[in-house]
């Protein structure tokens, strides 16, 4: 058994300690933030035995094996550092740094360390996702592609009114492409690999951060493009086109579903089977490597692609 705790306690910390209820190998313990209140308010919502602030004395405490982040994007690094120097396992939520570089410091550090680092990034994870890239050949040769995810944020009101939000502040690696635009990245890579290079242009909002983005990743014969955005609104379908027809499909973090549609007239619609909440898969690949079942490198490769792409994007805007 995984005994963890978590830090953070914002919705996505939530919805992780709900995921890791459905894997036997994990048990949440734990909940932590700097405010003393606010973690006993949280692991008492959660329905956690126990909550911290003291978080030396929770990182040195031998009833915690690993360590579930899910903090403002831009302390994840220094979180990481102190959770790997502690001999802890550690699940970053997504983007788990804003750097490669950064990254492949973490990766060392807990290779030298003898420890897990994996970022929780749901769809890399997500068998869906899978099932749609089995698809892909009767497609014939791939030619375009376009994903998405716009979400308005309802806490885009308060940067308007003049507010700080940490979703927003640049400071803290907030904004669109971090918090949203990664997943789109995320699929392209899963399903088509690396591409050439990357165009990108975003939109700025006060305070700084991007609101909104999109960018066009170039392969040699296909082009995809990538759309993200907290300040707008989408229910458009993420869509795949080949020579010999198209494949669409629904939500890019979590897919659900998909229409494949050939030229010939053919059409057959496809339902993805799965947990509600699609955080399970990526909690049950870290017991896996916790358990010493597998080994991380390719998790960590497809970390580093993706903020290869991400820092792509950043230097173009």
């Amino acid at each position: 058994m995984i005994r963890m705790a978590t830090i953070g306690t914002s919705m996505i910390t939530g919805r992780f300690i709900a995921a890791a209820a459905g894997v036997p190998a994990v048990a949440v313990t734990t909940a932590y933030s700097r405010d003393a209140d606010r973690a006993a308010r949280f692991a008492a919502e959660m329905s956690l035995p126990a909550s911290s602030s003291d978080l030396d004395g929770l990182l040195s405490s031998p009833d915690i094996d690993a360590v579930y982040i899910g903090s403002p994007n831009g302390v994840h690094a220094e979180q990481a550092e102190a959770v790997i120097a502690a001999g802890k396992h550690v699940l970053v939520e997504k983007p788990a740094v804003p750097t490669e570089a950064q990254f492949i410091r973490l990766a060392e550090a807990a290779s030298d360390a003898g420890v897990i680092l994996l970022e929780a990034m749901r769809n890399c994870y997500d068998p869906a996702l899978d099932a749609i890239g089995d698809l892909l050949p009767e497609l014939g040769v791939l030619r375009r592609a376009s994903l998405a995810y716009c979400q308005r944020s309802a806490r885009y009101d308060k940067v308007l009114a003049g507010e700080r939000v940490n979703i927003f502040d640049p400071a803290l690696a907030g904004g669109a492409l971090f918090d949203l635009g990664v997943y789109p990245i995320a699929a392209m890579l899963r399903l088509f690999g690396e591409p050439v290079r990357v165009l990108s242009a975003s939109v700025p909002i006060p305070g700084g951060a991007d609101g909104a983005g999109a960018a066009l990743a170039i392969y040699d014969g296909l082009v995809v493009d990538l759309s993200y955005s907290k300040i707008t609104a989408s229910d458009r379908v993420n869509e795949i086109q080949g020579e010999s027809g198209t494949l669409t499909f629904d939500h890019v973090a979590e897919p659900t579903s998909a229409t494949l549609s050939l030229l010939d007239g053919t059409v057959t619609e496809h339902t993805f089977d799965g947990p509600a909440n699609n955080m399970v898969h990526e909690i049950r690949r870290f017991a896996e490597l916790v358990a010493g079942e597998n080994d991380p490198t390719a998790d960590h490769e497809r970390t580093l692609a993706t903020l290869r792409i991400v820092e792509q994007i950043r230097a173009a805007v």
